[in-house]
C-alpha cells in the first residue's frame, strides 16, 4: 500500500505512457491458465493503414469487453494481426515505383514481390504502433498476418479442399474490372454515384432497305461495336411486327436481330434497348436467354480491342476516345438522332476511382450456395446473435440472394492461387505444395496461375487460422469459437458473412457467438469525415491534447446503438475534465486516508457511508449489465453519474463531517468506506479508462499492484433505507440551493433555515443536521412545528416537509425585484423576436431545417428561464 499523494495536476502526457511500458513489459495481456476463457478476433487492419477515429471506436469497445473479462479471472485472448490488403498495397508501392520511373512489370513479378516485402519491413504495420497509445491490451506477442506461414497453410488447404468437393471452379463470366489495376473487382468495391452525363438516341437502320430507322437511346455509344442485338418488351404494340427482324449495327454494317424480352421497360427510353452482352450485366442475361454473342470490345485497360469485327479506324482507343469518334462518325452519318442531357449511376472502383468497365473473363470462383445455407441457419437459429438486431435482416437480404464468388484477382501481391496449368493436355493440377508435374499427364511442362485470390479470402479463415489451423493447436481448442466479433456494417457482406460461410464448412463451428455492429463516427455536424472536408479528427491529435482516457470515455459515451456518433471536440474536452475531477477527487481521499485500508465487507454505522455503499452496489450491477448487453453508452453514463455526482459533489463533500467534526470512530469509518468506494469505482470504470484507473490504482494499493489484471467486484453492502433517507437529505440541499440561487444570495454566505417537520420525520433527520448545515451551507437549523409558518422567508415546500429561510439581511429585495424585471423585460423582448419568425410560415417552409430546429429550441429555452424568473418574483414580493 502506498500513502503518496497522486501529483498535484492530472498530466496524461506524463502518466499513460509509463502506465503503457508497465503494461508491456508484464504478460498482462496475455491469455492466463485459467480453464473459463474469452476471446475476441481484432479486425485487421490494412498493412498500409493509419490510425483513424473508426479504428479508436472500434478498439475502444474491444478493449472494453476485453478488459471486463480479464478482470472476471478468465483466460483472455484478443487476437491481433494484419491484413496483406492486395490492391491497397500493390498500389502503394507501384506509386513509389512510379515516382522513380519504374514499372512493376519491368522489375517482374518475383523482384516486384520482394519490393513489397521490404516496404512491409520498413512501413507496414505502423498503425498498431499507434494502437498502443489508446492503451488496448491486445497480446502482442501473438501477431499475426495474412499472408505468414500460418494464414498461407489455411488458405491452401482451404482452396484445395473446395476444389476438390467442386465447390471451386473456373469460368469465363462478365465481372467488374478495374482497368486502371487491370484486375477484377468484388460489388462490394463498386462505389455507385449519381454523374452528369447524356442519352444519345441513335438510328438503327431496317436491313431490308426500306430506309426506316429503329432509334435507341444510350449512355455508351461506343459499345454499340459489341452489339449482338437490340430488344423491345414482347408485349409492345409498337414494336411486335419487327421481332425477329434485322437491323443494320451503324458503322460496323454488320446486320443484328431485333429480339422479345421483358428485360425491356417500354416506358424507358425509346423503349427499345441495344444489347451488349459482354458489356452490361443485364445484357448478358438477355444474351443468354437468346444465344447472342459475346463480343469483348476491350483490352484490360480498356482501350479498343483489335477484333475483326470492329472497324480499324477505332481499334487502339481509349474508350472515351473512342466514344468521341463514334459520336462525330455518327453525326457525320445521319444517323445521331439528337443528344439529351441525363444524370445517372456510375460504378467507380473504390481504391482507384477508375470507372468499372463489365468485363468477360476467365476467373476463378466459389460456388456458394452450399456454404451459405449453414451460414445463415446460424444466425436462424441464435448460434450466432447480431447487436443491434436489425442488422441480421440486411444479412439475411445478402446472403438470400447470394452470387456465386469471384475469388480471382488479376494482381501480382496476395496468395497465388494454386492451381498449374499443363501446356500439354487440358487438366488443372491443384495442390497444397508445388507439383513437379500435372497430375493428369505427368507432364513436367506446367505453370502456376498467375492471378492471386481476393483478399477477403485470407480474411474470412481469420478467426481459425490465427489458431493454427488445419493443426489441432491448443489455443484452436480453448478460444474458438470466439466469442463476438466488433466491426462496422459496412463489412457485413465483404467480412463478417464470409467468416460465418468459412468458420462452419471448415470448423463445423460458429466463428464468434455474438456480431456487435458499432456505428459510424462522423463529425459534429454529422457530416461524414473526409480530408476533402477538412474535417477529420485525428484521435493521435486528442490524445495528446487531452490524453487517451478522455478519448475512450468519449467514445463510450456516445456508443448508443444503432446510432451514429457526433463527434465534437468540446465533448472531449469536456470528459478530460471529468479525468480532472477524478485526479483531484483520488488527491482528497489520499491526503485524508492515514494509514487505513479500504475493506469491501465494511458494514458502516453512518447513513451517509451506508447510502454510498449501496448507491455503488447499484452502479456497479448497472455497469456489470451494460457491458453484458453491449450498451457501453450506459455504462459510461452510470459511471459519470456515480463518480462525479455521487461521489465527488455529494459524497466528498458529505465526508468532511466525519473527517473533520466527528469522533475517532466515525472518521475512521468514513476513512475506510470512502477508500472502498473508491477502489470499488475504479475498477467499474477500468475497462473505459485504463491509464487514470491504474494509476491511482497503484497509489491505494501500492506500486506493485496492478489494476489491469486485479479482479471484477459487483457487491457491496446495500441499504435501500439509507439510500432513502439520504436522498430526502439531497432533496432538501437542492431546495435550499435552489432558493440562494433565485435570490441571489452569495454562495459563501450562510442562512438559517427553519424546518416544519413532524417529529417522525425530524427524528430521522436531526442525526444528520451536520451534514445538511455543511452541504446547505447553513448557520443553523430550527425544527418547528409541521403546521408552523415563517413570516418573511422564502419557502421551499417538500413531502412532508417545509423549508423557511429568513432572507432578511441577505438579500436586498427591491435590488433583486429590479433585476428580475430587467431579466424579464430582455427574454420576452428575445421570445418575441423568435415566435415572429416562428410563426412566419414563409421563414418556417423556406428556412434550413436545422435554423428552424435551434429557433423552436432557444424559444423553449427562453420560455424555461422566463417561468424561473417569473418563480423568482413571487418569491421576492412575498418578502416585501
Amino acid at each position: 500500500m502506498s500513502n503518496a499523494t497522486p501529483s498535484t495536476s492530472y498530466e496524461p502526457q506524463v502518466m499513460e505512457p509509463k502506465i503503457t511500458a508497465q503494461w508491456l513489459n508484464s504478460d498482462a495481456f496475455k491469455p492466463n491458465d485459467a480453464k473459463e476463457s474469452y476471446s475476441i478476433t481484432l479486425p485487421p487492419p490494412n498493412v498500409t493503414g493509419s490510425l483513424h477515429m473508426g479504428h479508436a471506436f472500434s478498439g475502444t469497445i474491444q478493449d472494453i469487453l476485453v478488459r471486463w473479462q480479464r478482470m472476471q479471472g478468465k483466460s483472455v485472448l484478443w487476437q491481433l494481426g494484419l491484413d496483406h490488403a492486395g490492391i491497397a498495397t500493390q498500389m502503394v508501392v507501384e506509386r513509389q515505383l512510379d515516382a522513380k520511373g519504374v514499372h512493376r512489370r519491368d522489375l517482374g513479378r518475383e523482384k516486384f514481390i520482394e519490393k513489397v516485402w521490404e516496404w512491409k519491413a520498413e512501413s507496414g504495420g505502423t498503425i498498431l504502433e499507434q494502437m498502443k497509445h489508446l492503451g488496448f491490451s491486445i497480446d502482442w506477442s501473438r501477431e499475426r498476418f495474412t499472408m505468414d506461414e500460418t494464414s498461407s497453410n489455411a488458405v491452401r488447404e482451404v482452396f484445395v479442399r473446395l476444389f476438390e468437393e467442386g465447390l471451386i471452379y473456373r469460368g469465363k463470366r462478365l465481372v467488374n474490372w478495374d482497368p486502371v489495376l487491370e484486375t477484377a473487382v468484388s460489388d462490394l468495391e463498386v462505389v455507385h454515384e449519381e454523374e452528369a452525363g447524356h442519352f444519345w438516341h441513335i438510328q438503327y437502320p431496317y436491313a431490308d432497305g426500306s430506309g426506316k430507322s429503329l432509334v435507341v437511346a444510350t449512355t455508351r455509344p461506343e459499345t454499340l461495336l459489341g452489339d449482338g442485338a437490340v430488344a423491345v418488351h414482347p408485349d409492345d404494340e409498337r414494336f411486335k411486327d419487327l421481332i425477329g427482324k434485322e437491323l443494320i449495327l451503324p458503322l460496323c454494317g454488320r446486320t443484328i436481330p431485333v429480339v422479345a424480352d421483358e428485360y425491356v421497360d417500354p416506358e424507358f427510353g425509346t423503349g427499345c434497348v441495344k444489347i451488349t452482352p459482354a458489356h452490361d450485366f443485364n445484357d448478358y442475361e438477355v444474351g443468354k436467354r437468346h444465344d447472342l454473342p459475346m463480343r469483348n470490345i476491350f483490352t484490360n485497360t480498356a482501350h479498343i480491342n483489335n477484333e475483326d469485327f470492329i472497324p480499324e479506324q477505332y481499334i487502339g482507343l481509349d474508350r472515351y476516345e473512342a466514344r468521341e469518334r463514334i459520336v462525330a462518325d455518327l453525326k457525320t452519318e445521319g444517323l445521331l438522332l439528337k443528344t439529351d442531357e441525363h444524370e445517372h449511376k456510375v460504378g467507380r472502383g473504390d481504391r482507384s476511382g477508375a470507372i468499372i468497365e463489365p468485363y468477360l473473363t476467365d476467373q476463378w470462383y466459389v460456388a456458394i450456395q452450399d456454404l451459405a445455407d449453414p451460414a445463415i441457419e446460424a444466425v436462424e437459429n441464435g448460434d450466432i446473435k447480431f447487436v443491434p438486431q436489425h442488422w441480421e435482416k440486411t444479412y439475411f437480404e445478402w446472403m438470400r440472394n447470394i452470387n456465386d464468388w469471384c475469388i480471382s484477382r488479376q494482381l501480382w501481391w496476395g496468395h497465388q492461387i494454386p492451381a498449374w496449368y499443363c501446356a500439354d493436355c487440358d487438366n488443372i493440377t491443384v495442390d497444397r505444395a508445388t507439383p513437379d508435374c500435372c497430375s493428369g499427364c505427368g507432364s513436367k511442362n506446367i505453370k502456376q496461375d498467375e492471378d492471386v485470390l481476393d483478399t477477403w479470402f485470407s480474411s474470412g479463415l481469420w478467426p481459425f487460422s490465427t489458431l493454427d489451423w488445419p493443426e489441432e493447436s491448443a489455443e484452436m481448442e480453448k478460444f474458438y469459437s470466439t466469442d463476438v466479433l466488433v466491426t462496422g456494417f459496412d463489412i457485413i457482406f465483404f467480412w463478417v458473412a464470409r467468416m460465418i460461410m468459412m468458420g462452419k464448412k471448415f470448423t463445423d463451428k460458429v466463428p464468434f457467438k455474438d456480431v456487435y455492429i458499432h456505428a459510424l463516427i462522423r463529425d459534429k455536424d454529422g457530416q461524414k469525415m473526409s480530408k476533402s472536408k477538412g474535417n477529420v479528427v485525428d484521435p493521435l491529435a486528442m490524445i495528446e491534447a487531452y490524453g487517451a482516457d478522455a478519448l475512450r470515455f468519449t467514445l463510450a459515451h456516445m456508443a448508443t446503438p444503432g446510432r451514429d456518433v457526433k463527434l465534437d471536440i468540446k465533448r472531449i474536452e469536456s470528459n478530460r475534465n471529468f479525468m480532472n475531477k477524478i485526479w483531484n477527487a483520488s488527491r482528497f481521499v489520499f491526503m485524508n486516508r492515514e494509514d487505513v485500508k479500504p475493506d469491501p465487507t465494511i458494514q458502516p454505522k453512518n447513513d451517509v457511508n451506508r447510502w454510498l455503499l449501496s448507491e455503488l452496489n447499484t452502479c456497479a450491477n448497472e455497469v456489470n449489465k451494460a457491458f453484458e448487453e453491449y450498451r457501453f453508452n450506459e455504462a459510461a453514463s452510470t459511471l459519470y453519474a456515480f463518480i462525479w455526482g455521487t461521489y465527488c459533489d455529494w459524497y466528498v463533500e458529505a465526508s468532511k463531517v466525519s473527517l473533520y467534526k466527528g469522533d475517532a470512530a466515525d472518521k475512521h469509518e468514513t476513512q475506510v468506506v470512502m477508500l472502498t468506494a473508491l477502489d470499488g469505482w475504479l475498477r467499474l470504470l477500468h475497462p473505459i479508462a485504463p491509464f487514470i484507473t491504474e494509476s491511482i490504482f497503484q497509489e491505494l494499493h501500492g506500486e506493485d499492484a496492478r489494476l489491469v489484471t486485479d479482479e471484477w467486484r459487483t457487491s457491496f453492502a446495500a441499504d435501500e433505507a439509507a439510500t432513502a433517507r439520504m436522498q430526502r437529505i439531497m432533496d432538501i440541499v437542492n431546495a435550499i440551493r435552489s432558493i440562494r440561487g433565485e435570490m441571489n444570495v452569495s454562495p459563501g454566505k450562510k442562512v438559517e433555515a427553519h424546518f416544519a417537520v413532524s417529529e417522525t420525520l425530524k427524528a430521522e433527520l436531526e442525526p444528520q443536521a451536520k451534514v445538511l448545515a455543511s452541504l446547505a451551507k447553513l448557520e443553523s437549523i430550527t425544527w418547528v412545528a409541521a403546521d408552523a409558518e415563517v413570516e418573511n422567508a422564502a419557502v421551499a415546500p417538500l413531502t412532508e416537509l417545509k423549508i423557511f429561510l429568513p432572507l432578511a439581511g441577505l438579500v436586498n429585495v427591491a435590488e433583486e425585484l429590479t433585476r428580475v424585471a430587467k431579466n424579464i423585460e430582455k427574454i420576452q423582448k428575445e421570445m418575441g423576436g423568435l415566435s415572429g419568425r416562428l410563426n412566419n410560415a414563409k421563414f418556417v417552409e423556406s428556412a434550413p431545417e436545422a435554423v428552424v430546429t435551434k429557433a423552436r429550441a432557444d424559444l423553449a429555452e427562453l420560455e424555461a428561464k422566463l417561468a424561473e424568473l417569473e418563480a423568482s418574483k413571487v418569491k421576492l414580493e412575498a418578502l416585501t
